[in-house]
């Protein structure tokens, strides 16, 4: 999960459009969150690119399919090398509204594993057909979250489950106006996690209406950003999901309900746990980096330092480098610690984010301006400047140069760039979360929020149960939705025992669901 930019404005010009790094969507290095004795093997669970790099938008041509809201478009993946193939749903535009624009489609883009489905008619016996397991995406490629959520791939067989990984709008090859769909506020007005969700919706219907499976549960997975979706989908469409994983979902972001700071303190005691030297280079850095970037000498220097692709423009553009690096992962310490005391503390620094960037040593420069958008982020950037408004401040005791937060800079700085302001408190009147115990208490249900407080998106979790089905697992050492990566031979017990509870929880939301059915059909 990727951090706001908490950054003060006086570090320098950022990039266009660039007020926030993509909120949620980077996979952790597998270390950050297990045992020492596995910290220094590289792990194919491991993703070490970086959270966000300037926008490059993907081209597609969209093509608009019939006014059929079943069809179903075979896409081009390729079944031998990928666990799932590519369809396309002719999703409607705008499902609030009934302007002629309204009723306008865009191919929506969806993945299917249907390899241990147990499909309608096939010897189901009285529970009919295998669920549906569906993967409400995130703000990126589909295929990045299909390829990293190897615990829907693990259960599928003990189920007989359906996956379906349905991409977020705007993301993706899921571009409601193609290569304009980021051209201005008229075009990712659309944007927004209400029609995100009727979207879920919408497809999960209409997938179930082809297959024959209408009597198939359907339940909801999702991480970070998607784990937000899930648990607000299963809260808007409970007739459609019967309930829902939602892995490191900070729902509790919002407002004032959780400190601001709380997210770089986590991100700096969890630094500090592992080194107090590594704590004070970093801490060092910043000062050290703006005064040696202050000059045009100082630029080309750093950029030899950092090994640039090309020099860069402003120091910002490091600072912001280094700190996507430093906010994901504590494990770089160890390289830290390696240089003698006197060693410069950038030369430390870079060494450490290199780690984080380039772990297998293949690359020969580093993107830092002008780099591309190799997972379709670009469109966090309209959210955060919307609905998705996360207060973060960093206090005097963080690694981090201290900051502030405003509600009134942020919208003029989100007005600068997109000619529109936010709704900083539409999540919450939409959604919900001031005395979340208490209100879903009352009337929500098959809800697991899982944690791991590694993780410093977890202090905008849920992390005490609420009621008798919606359960909070957290972990001491988990890291960003750890769980929902595929299980291997080195995972700690504490992992196999959380991956266990949750498949005991939603096969007790299956087996409800069989029995209601039952006895509703008697």
């Amino acid at each position: 999960m990727a951090a706001p930019d908490a950054r003060p404005s006086s570090a320098g010009p950022p990039p266009a459009r660039s007020l926030l790094l993509p909120l949620l969507l980077v996979l952790l290095l597998a270390a950050y969150s297990l045992p020492a004795d596995s910290a220094a093997r590289p792990s194919s669970n491991s993703n070490p690119r970086p959270a966000f790099t300037p926008p490059l938008l993907k081209r597609h041509q969209l093509r608009r399919p019939s006014s059929s809201s079943a069809e179903l478009v075979a896409g081009p993946a390729n079944a031998s090398t990928k666990p799932f193939t590519a369809h396309y749903f002719p999703q409607l535009l705008d499902h609030f509204a009934f302007t002629p624009n309204a009723s306008t489609v865009f191919r929506h883009k969806y993945l299917l594993n249907d390899t241990f489905w147990r499909r309608p008619g096939a010897g189901a016996g009285d529970d009919g057909p295998g669920p549906l397991f569906v993967y409400t995406g995130n703000e990126g490629d589909i295929e990045w979250f299909a390829t990293n959520t190897g615990f829907m791939f693990d259960i599928a067989p003990t189920f007989g489950a359906l996956l379906v990984f349905i991409e977020h709008r705007f993301y993706g090859e899921s571009k409601p106006f193609g290569n304009d769909s980021y051209r201005s506020a008229e075009t990712l007005g659309y944007l927004t996690s209400t029609q995100a969700l009727a979207d879920f919706a919408v497809v999960i219907r209409g997938l179930k209406r082809d297959l024959g499976a209408e009597a198939a549960p359907v339940v909801v997975f999702g991480g970070s950003y998607g784990g937000m979706l899930a648990s607000w989908f299963r809260l808007k469409y409970p007739h459609v999901a019967i309930g829902a994983l939602a892995s490191s979902a900070p729902i509790l972001q919002f407002d004032h309900i959780t400190p601001w700071s709380s997210f770089y303190d986590a991100v700096s005691q969890d630094f500090k746990s592992e080194s107090s030297n590594c704590f004070g280079v970093i801490r060092a850095a910043w000062d050290v980096l703006d005064e040696r970037g202050a000059t045009d000498k100082g630029l080309l220097d750093l950029s030899k330092l950092f090994r640039a692709c090309k020099t860069v423009k402003y120091a910002y553009s490091i600072r912001n480098w280094l700190w996507t690096a430093f906010t994901y992962t504590a494990m770089m310490c160890k390289t830290i610690d390696a240089f003698p005391a006197g060693a410069d503390v950038l030369e430390k620094a870079f060494a450490a984010a290199s780690l984080y960037y380039n772990y297998t040593g293949d690359q020969a420069c580093n993107k830092i301006e002008d780099g591309d958008d190799p997972h379709g982020l670009d469109g966090w950037q309209w959210q955060a400047c919307t609905e998705m408004i996360m207060p973060m401040t960093i206090s005097n005791e963080s690694m981090f140069p201290p900051s502030a937060f405003s509600y009134d800079d942020r919208s003029d700085e989100c007005f600068q760039s997109w000619g529109v302001r936010p709704r900083p408190h539409w999540i919450t009147t939409e959604y919900g979360g001031y005395k979340i115990d208490k209100v879903l208490k009352r009337f929500g249900s098959n809800i697991i929020f899982s944690n791991g407080m590694r993780d410093p998106w977890s202090r905008g979790g849920v992390l005490k149960n609420i009621s008798s089905s919606i359960i909070a697992l957290v972990t001491e050492k988990g890291a960003h939705h750890l769980d929902l990566r595929s299980s291997t031979k080195g995972d700690p017990d504490w992992l196999i025992e959380q991956r266990r509870q949750e498949v005991e929880i939603i096969q007790g939301w299956i087996d409800q669901y069989h029995q209601d059915m039952a006895e509703t059909s008697s």
